[in-house]
């Protein structure tokens, strides 16, 4: 159980409402900082991790740290993810060694090691800024390495790379299958048996709060979360769907067509960042980098996390999905 002053970032999420909620039934004084208030029951701080001064004001007087501020989405400009994944993860890291914190999880994401290739059973690898893909795991791979080579004495880090998070109220994963599905716009790329593992919200906060609890033990490690679970994406596509009351994809887009079509949508969107005049693309279709997380295998060897956690998923992805549907 835990004990101490434990500062939350990205709380407005669901993965950090679930671990700021977990935290404090855990035992710990939770504060969670955001950009606009949530009308939560914890004391809230608000300000954006790029803020030096936001972020020093409510580190100051923590004892740990669980980092999940971050941009997320699959489009953007490169400096604003530089701005909010690299730099705010700097403000992070600098204001709890200014104030003496003892702990830091960096919630981090398995796409940092992730080159394009099928990962079959595979450990976390090393997060590479150079060699990963797109815009968002480039830059949460600085990040985690900056987070890490702060690791010491008088801080602990710890990397928790959580994949692919979903659950109620998911607004990314299963918001926008689910989306796409009930506009008649959703197709598998492939013949979607590509084996992919994914994380269940509460088994993600689960092992967030067990690396928080962990982290003398754990720290210095980047650690892979999963349930454990690796299914065809086309099954888990159609389960989503399916709890959602959407129609499951039946159209299948052969993998060197929806690479051309994602290179292409990447284009129109490069074309509507530098045009004022060109309307902005925010939630594109098809990326080359969503394209390989559909088409290729992607789950994980998962004994070393929950050894050095002592963590175990507590809801397998039928619950999962029940509760998923129970809450539509």
């Amino acid at each position: 159980m835990g004990s101490g002053r434990v500062l939350v970032t990205g709380a407005s999420g669901m993965l950090g409402r679930a671990v700021a909620d977990l935290a404090a039934v855990r035992g710990w004084d939770v504060t969670v900082m955001q950009r606009r208030t949530a009308g939560g029951p914890h004391r809230e701080v608000l300000g954006d991790v790029r803020d030096r001064e936001a972020v020093r004001r409510a580190v100051a007087g923590q004892d740990a740290v669980v980092h999940l501020a971050a941009k997320v989405d699959v489009v953007g400009p490169w400096m604003d993810y530089v701005r909010t994944n690299v730099t705010g993860t700097r403000h992070v890291v600098e204001a709890a060694r200014m104030h003496g914190t003892g702990r830091l999880v960096q919630v981090s994401s398995p796409s940092v090691a992730h080159t394009g290739r099928s990962l079959a059973g595979a450990p976390a690898g090393a997060a590479s800024p150079m060699r990963a893909r797109g815009h968002y795991a480039r830059t949460k791979a600085a990040a985690e390495l900056f987070a890490l080579a702060a690791d010491g004495p008088d801080l602990a880090v710890v990397a928790v790379r959580p994949h692919l998070v979903w659950g109620p109220g998911d607004t990314q994963l299963v918001g926008r299958i689910a989306a796409r599905a009930r506009q008649g716009r959703l197709a598998l790329v492939g013949a979607g048996t590509a084996l992919v593992d994914t994380t269940y919200v509460d088994n993600a906060a689960e092992a967030l709060v067990a690396a928080l609890e962990h982290a003398e033990e754990a720290h210095g490690q980047a650690l892979v979360v999963t349930n454990g679970e690796p299914r065809p994406v086309g099954e888990l596509v159609a389960g989503i769907c399916r709890a959602v009351g959407a129609p499951p994809p039946r159209l299948h887009v052969p993998v060197p067509l929806a690479w051309g079509l994602g290179a292409g949508v990447e284009g129109a969107v490069a074309l509507s960042e530098r045009l004022p005049l060109v309307p902005a693309i925010t939630q594109p279709p098809l990326t080359r980098f969503l394209v390989e997380q559909l088409s290729t295998a992607h789950w994980f060897d998962q004994r070393r996390t929950r050894e050095l956690l002592h963590w175990r998923p507590s809801v397998d992805v039928d619950t999962g999905l029940a509760r998923l549907a129970a809450a539509t």
